[in-house]
């Protein structure tokens, strides 16, 4: 599974570096049409993900996680082929909102792994499978931009394709799902979507993580679309490609060297712990990245804040594995997932508005304290359920 991640990450970011440059080559388009454009064919991917995540979720509790993995893969391949054929914007924004309805591959092999993993090691184990689609998008901007400056646009999009494909045969003959029954799950074997919904509602401390994924989607993605700008302001224009690569990588190497120490540790002391923990470092490590100087400070807060925000996912994922019984566990990841986008969709938004009224540095203030009142409220909840949870699940399990 983590070689399939690894190869999906790395397909799919290897062609985000040149989508508008590939439009520019439809027609004679003026700049502010391409970057219109751009921006909408990036998001509706998100969009169209954000509305069929759930839906994939309950799929894969009933019929099992290993078959959607191969439609995923299958449907993300095929999409991203037909790029390579696309003769106008129309075309390029109905393949990617197609790829959208396909895009949830990763947290879907996230909930596979989960349960397949003793509650025990699910952090350790999760954070170990997060460094296959990190080490993928760390790479994939780079080979994208090698293929397309050799091959072109089109023929880049065919061969990527060629490695989204390998993941479902990777799937297909070296995965083996192992369909369990718990015991403390024999009284529901299918969930309506409404008890779904009620058992987030009905669990705050599950509510607010699943809100906090949104959330910190939004701070992620809110520097996502101008950092290379920012970039280019504090550091001037030279070398700016190769600088601004720099700036994303250091997040991604953040993210791959601690993503695994997280999730152990948060098997260790316990989910929400860490992740309130996190939050708070995130915030933290943000702030000051509006003062910055130099090129160089940038880099070293944006490794610190890789490493923070690397924890996020898995021990999020852990908790909810520990949290949602196991037959409705790939809804509630679903929803997650759907909150996730809707993140991806606000945070560039947010941030490309708050740069364009107050300045880059106003961006970097805002996320963090957005980061810092999720960690506030997170504590808050914990503290104010956390006992009264562990309670109630006491009493109902004597009764069982």
């Amino acid at each position: 599974m983590w070689f399939a991640n690894f190869f999906i990450a790395g397909s799919i970011t290897m062609v985000l570096p040149f989508i508008s440059l590939y439009i520019e080559t439809f027609g004679n388009f003026s700049d502010s049409y391409v970057q219109s454009w751009s921006g909408w064919i990036f998001g509706i991917t998100f969009v169209t993900a954000f509305l069929f995540s759930p839906l994939w979720g309950r799929i894969g509790d009933k019929y099992g996680r290993k078959k959607i993995l191969i439609i995923s893969a299958f449907g993300l391949g095929l999409s991203v082929f037909l790029m390579g054929f696309a003769t106008s914007v129309w075309q390029l924004f109905l393949l990617r909102l197609l790829m959208g309805i396909f895009t949830g591959f990763i947290p879907m092999s996230q909930a596979l792994i989960s349960t397949q993993t003793p509650r025990k090691i699910a952090g350790k184990v999760l954070g170990t499978l997060q460094t296959g689609s990190v080490t993928g998008t760390l790479m994939g901007p780079l080979l994208g931009g090698a293929l397309a400056d050799v091959f072109g646009y089109a023929t880049t999009f065919k061969w990527v394709s060629i490695t989204i494909f390998l993941s479902a045969l990777i799937v297909i003959f070296g995965i083996k799902e192992v369909l369990m029954k718990f015991s403390d799950d024999k009284d529901h074997q299918e969930y309506s979507s409404k008890e779904v919904i009620l058992h987030i509602v009905k669990n705050p401390v599950l509510l607010m993580v699943m809100l906090i994924s949104m959330l910190v989607q939004v701070a992620h993605f809110s520097i996502q679309p101008i950092l290379s700008l920012f970039v280019a302001e504090i550091h001037g224009p030279a070398s700016i490609a190769l600088f601004s690569g720099m700036a994303f990588s250091a997040a991604g190497l953040g993210n791959l060297m601690m993503a695994r120490k997280w999730g152990q540790l948060g098997d260790k002391f316990g989910y929400i712990k860490i992740l309130i923990f996190l939050l708070f470092m995130a915030g933290i490590v943000y702030f000051p990245g509006g003062f910055v100087t130099n090129i160089w400070q940038l880099l070293i807060l944006r490794f610190l804040l890789g490493m923070s925000i690397g924890g996020i996912i898995p021990v999020r994922v852990a908790y909810i594995r520990q949290e949602a019984p196991l037959s409705m566990q790939g809804e509630v990841l679903g929803y997650n997932t759907s909150l996730r986008f809707l993140g991806n969709i606000i945070g560039p938004a947010l941030g490309g508005m708050l740069a364009g009224f107050f300045g880059f540095s106003a961006v970097f203030m805002v996320t963090s304290v957005l980061l810092i009142i999720c960690g506030v409220i997170l504590l808050g909840t914990w503290y104010k359920h956390e006992y009264e949870g562990r309670t109630s699940r006491t009493l109902s399990s004597t009764k069982g």
